[in-house]
């Protein structure tokens, strides 16, 4: 039974105060000093609910209208109070975890191994830098909204230019990213001055705190508990020495398969040799597409009955327009126990990833809803991205719903070829900030340089062609996570790993993935990475053998 969610357009927090946290936070001080540990964990609990949701609700209007004053003010006077209401909070898992006995008897061991890592993360002396750091990121995410970019008479902003890059027209391919990269390089100056600043805040803060370097403070600030940088490079290795080979493979077949003399960066987002498969239609007969599937998929109802509400409550922004922020993402509103869906559909192949993906990520986060304590809604990302990439691979039976007609068969190949395309460019991501944040003095160019190496390590198939700026080492600056999120995206690649997982068992036995997928989603975040992935039964991806399979199912596939 779905309970019945409360009409999105009616929702509104109250933005709280200096004075107003000081005054929730006395109170459970109060109950602490009586001893009474429920009452202080109960009321600390609704209190980061409130403020949750009060602050993703107004990330998430920016988002939504980035030229927006009023948001945009509503977004810097967050972005100014959060450091004040982290440093409250903090006293007070202090305060619990410093009676861990008597808290350990009604928290999880996982929990408590979170606030551990929490603890180590923040410090009143580092206040302004947190505000800093926000207002930087919000400035990063502000320039590439406002993209106003030129293209044969029209102006598009780069989502609406994401057709174009892939066009089955090769020249029309090589134009789009030309004018793309105009757009990065006319900006290149600041966006290297903003992050530029981003490392310089976020180095500072870690020396403030007493660590060694940033890569130890990021690692805490993703709440990484079961795994280090060391299993994390392990399989950066992997992904190079299994994945990377057969990607190169696959794309040499496609650059025969075409005729290219050579296969340049344009023709790699062209993975369809008729021209990759598009949406069945506009929104509105892809979200009635969507009912039916996923009332096909879920034979208990639940999954189309909660997709029924989030449509009819308005928890979902899909459609790209100008202004708005952009990517794709899912975030929630604990108080309320509801999900919300923001994207930015083009009419390309990437508006079913997209809807697919984030539809996964809500289904996990109402599913666990009822969980009592804030820190266990969600896992921690790595985790959170199996929810979601494994939704995108459990819908295949189902998918020709969403593609033009006739074309199921290529979207799934498709589909397959970008995920084993990742895995490298993700990898590529994450050392690229293992070594930003290990050797904080190198300057812009020696930023370039360096993703400029390790592209050809991870991507060595990589060539721009005529494209100088991507080609001198700046696209890494597309990037928006670097900037907005540090050390988020080796998560993609760790939960792809389990996510193909679930994808191989659908093979022979799509029920009993789905209700493996139902039981993840059903945990939440109340484990460790490690332990859900175990605790379905799956292979944790830093096990030597756990790309191997993976990869030759996937070669006999797609090698045929």
């Amino acid at each position: 039974m779905i309970t019945s969610f409360p009409d999105f357009n009616t929702l509104d927090f109250p933005a709280p105060t200096r004075e107003s946290l000081d005054t929730a936070y006395a109170t459970i001080n109060e109950a602490l000093d009586s001893g009474d540990i429920a009452s202080a964990l109960s009321l600390f609990d609704a209190q980061r609910r409130a403020y949750e949701s009060w602050s993703a609700l107004v990330e998430l209007r920016f988002s939504q209208d980035t030229r927006n004053t009023a948001y945009t003010e509503a977004r810097d006077y967050a972005d100014k109070l959060t450091p004040y209401a982290t440093g409250l909070e903090t006293d007070v898992k202090k305060r619990l975890l410093g009676r861990r006995e008597e808290v350990a008897q009604h928290l999880d061991d996982h929990v408590l191994a979170l606030w551990d890592a929490d603890v180590t993360t923040f410090d009143t002396r580092i206040e302004a830098m947190l505000a800093e750091e926000a207002r930087l990121s919000a400035e990063y995410t502000a320039l590439l909204a406002a993209a106003e970019i030129p293209f044969r008479g029209e102006t598009h902003n780069l989502s609406g230019l994401e057709p174009f890059q892939q066009d089955p027209d090769r020249q029309t391919r090589h134009e789009a990213e030309a004018a793309k990269w105009a757009f990065y390089e006319r900006n290149g100056e600041a966006l290297d001055r903003i992050f530029d600043d981003l490392v310089r805040v976020r180095v500072a803060m870690a020396q403030t705190l007493g660590f060694e370097s940033y890569v130890e403070l990021g690692y805490r600030r993703m709440r990484r508990t079961d795994y280090s940088a060391a299993d994390v490079a392990g399989f950066r290795e992997r992904i190079a020495t299994h994945v990377t080979p057969l990607v190169q493979a696959l794309l040499q077949r496609r650059q025969l398969e075409m005729g290219w003399e050579s296969l340049k960066a344009w023709d790699e987002a062209l993975v369809d040799p008729k021209g990759n498969p598009g949406p069945a239609g506009d929104y509105d007969l892809m979200i009635e597409r969507a009912r039916e599937m996923f009332a096909r998929l879920d034979e208990s109802g639940e999954m189309a009955a909660f997709f029924g509400e989030m449509v009819d409550k308005n928890y979902l922004d899909l459609k790209n327009r100008t202004g708005k922020a952009g990517g794709g993402f899912c975030t929630s509103f604990s108080t309320q126990g509801t999900p919300f869906i923001f994207a930015n559909f083009n009419g390309t192949h990437g508006d079913i990833g997209v809807f697919t993906h984030e539809m996964g990520h809500a289904f996990q986060n109402w599913k666990s809803r009822g969980f009592p304590v804030i820190d266990m809604l969600w896992p921690t990302m790595e985790g959170a991205e199996i929810h979601s990439m494994g939704l995108e691979f459990l819908t295949w039976p189902e998918i020709d719903l969403l593609v033009e007609d006739g074309a199921g068969e290529r979207y799934r190949r498709l589909h397959l070829i970008e995920s084993l395309c990742f895995l490298p460019y993700g990898a590529c991501v994450d050392h690229f900030q293992h070594e930003i944040y290990s050797t904080p003095g190198m300057t812009a160019q020696d930023r370039h340089a360096t993703w400029q190496r390790l592209e050809k390590q991870y991507m060595p198939w990589r060539d721009w062609g005529d494209l100088a700026y991507p080609a001198k080492g700046g696209r890494w600056q597309a990037q928006r996570h670097i900037y907005g999120s540090p050390f988020y995206y080796i998560d993609y690649t760790l939960a792809l790993c389990v996510a193909l997982q679930i994808w191989l068992i659908a093979q022979v036995d799509a029920p009993r993935a789905f209700d493996l997928y139902r039981e993840l989603c059903e945990a939440g975040g109340s484990k460790a990475f490690c332990s859900l992935v175990r605790g379905v039964g799956l292979t944790v991806p830093f096990e030597e053998d756990a790309l191997a399979e993976i990869v030759h199912e996937a070669e006999q596939m797609l090698m045929m």
